[in-house]
């Protein structure tokens, strides 16, 4: 099957590659009850050791980057109670930390999450955390450009392969809130 975006040696509904995801994003396509069918989440196989972004585009395709999507951990403090969060922002950006994710979670300070906390509250690796199966109850702050395209390479929840999945998708997860300026 041919991706509908990228240059991949192998594309498959995501469906039907739940051994190839972690536990967390398996479950979630698994229980998939978004406005866009499971079907048309596909898992495309990738090389690990490709996976930094000048490498990856080299390999797969350089129109890719102004149609991947980076999905960050953020955390927000208030009164001494930290709130986590997902941002999905365009690859080419840069997520508005201390504008844009700050006030949305009506936090004093925003920061990106320590990477053992990203990847232990998540259950994915580092590298490839996806908004598809996070945490229940974690917002998820949605760039408005992600969302605007037909097609978004994102991780699968493991550095080795990623998820195309449809823009419009994205505004359909739980606790989904999409923003203007999101990415900067």
């Amino acid at each position: 099957m041919r991706a509908p975006i990228g240059d991949f040696d192998q594309t498959s509904p995501a469906p039907d590659c739940l051994d190839e995801l972690v536990p967390p994003v398996a479950d979630a396509v698994r229980h998939w009850s978004g406005s866009v069918p499971a079907d048309q989440i596909f898992y495309v196989d990738t090389e690990p050791q490709w996976a930094d972004t000048a490498v990856f585009l080299e390999h797969y395709g350089k129109e890719l980057l102004d149609r991947s999507a980076n999905c960050v951990v953020v955390a927000g403090k208030r009164s001494g109670e930290t709130t986590l969060a997902a941002c999905v922002v365009l690859s080419a950006a840069r997520v508005d930390v201390n504008g844009v994710v700050r006030r949305q979670l009506g936090a004093r300070k925003a920061s990106f999450a320590p990477m053992e906390v990203a990847t232990g509250e998540t259950g994915m690796e580092y590298g490839g955390i996806t908004p598809i199966g996070l945490p229940a109850g974690w917002p998820v702050l949605v760039d408005s450009m992600v969302v605007d395209l037909p097609y978004v390479l994102v991780g699968s929840g493991r550095r080795r392969g990623k998820l195309l999945v449809p823009g419009k998708a994205f505004a359909g997860l739980a606790n989904a809130v999409v923003l203007e300026g999101l990415g900067v």
